[in-house]
């Protein structure tokens, strides 16, 4: 039996558990995906916006917990990216909170859907982007975290889609990630929209979490390149249209 104060079900918290341990595993495996996977699949039995502050707490916990390692592989443009997402971040919150429930929950699951998108752009050339290409990324993410505790359809392309090292590129998107994160719940708490029962959840699954990025760290040095990829695009595809049918159902 569940205490009063948590005011969450049991099938909330299954769901919640298991989508947070899949979600975390292509965490790890990838680099990115856990807030693209987790969101669409919160909200279909959570509010939107405890769905994506859910989401953003698991992000700063398990960022946390690697954040020696991340910033000492991360390019110096997570830094800048980082930045930006922090000043575009109530704006998609303040977007969330006016944008109703159902429509909320459509949006979210077609933002996860364009990520499957972004995973098939070809590959360009390693050099970074310039400031236009990097700004522009910075606060598309962080408007897409305030939203839908998103940042990774813009950061994605700009990291996966070059050619620079696999643990380069994984360590950059999982720095901007936390910093978006950390930034979407500062925001949270100065609009008065973050609950306890929203963190205790989240403290709840961290265990969840932490076994499941294990597990995908540990196959990520398992697998060739065209085959993550390949398998990362259609979970994103499928997290996304499982999300697209229960909302037309």
């Amino acid at each position: 039996m569940l205490p009063a104060a948590f005011a969450f079900t049991g099938w909330e918290v299954a769901a919640a558990l298991l989508a947070a341990l899949g979600s975390a595993f292509v965490r790890g495996l990838t680099g990115f995906g856990m807030a693209i996977l987790l969101v669409p699949i919160l909200a279909l039995t959570l509010v939107p916006i405890e769905a994506v502050l859910l989401a953003n707490v698991l992000s700063v916990l398990i960022g946390l917990a690697e954040i020696r390692t991340l910033v000492r592989k991360a390019e110096r443009s997570a830094w800048t990216i980082g930045a930006l997402v922090v000043l575009a971040v109530p704006v998609g919150m303040l977007a969330l909170l006016a944008t109703p429930d159902p429509l909320a929950r459509l949006l979210i699951a077609l933002v996860a859907l364009s990520a499957f998108f972004a995973v098939l752009l070809p590959r360009r050339a390693a050099a970074m982007p310039g400031l236009l290409a990097t700004g522009a990324t910075g606060l598309a993410s962080g408007l897409l975290t305030g939203f839908a505790a998103m940042p990774g359809p813009p950061v994605v392309p700009y990291y996966v889609g070059r050619d620079i090292p696999r643990d380069v590129a994984k360590a950059s998107m999982m720095l901007v990630f936390t910093i978006a994160s950390a930034a979407g719940l500062v925001s949270a708490v100065a609009m008065g929209v973050l609950s306890w029962r929203v963190v205790l959840l989240g403290l709840l699954l961290f265990p969840a979490v932490l076994l499941g990025n294990w597990l995908g760290h540990h196959a990520s040095g398992r697998i060739a390149d065209p085959l993550w990829r390949t398998f990362v695009g259609l979970t994103l595809a499928g997290a996304a249209l499982a999300a697209l049918l229960k909302l037309l159902a």
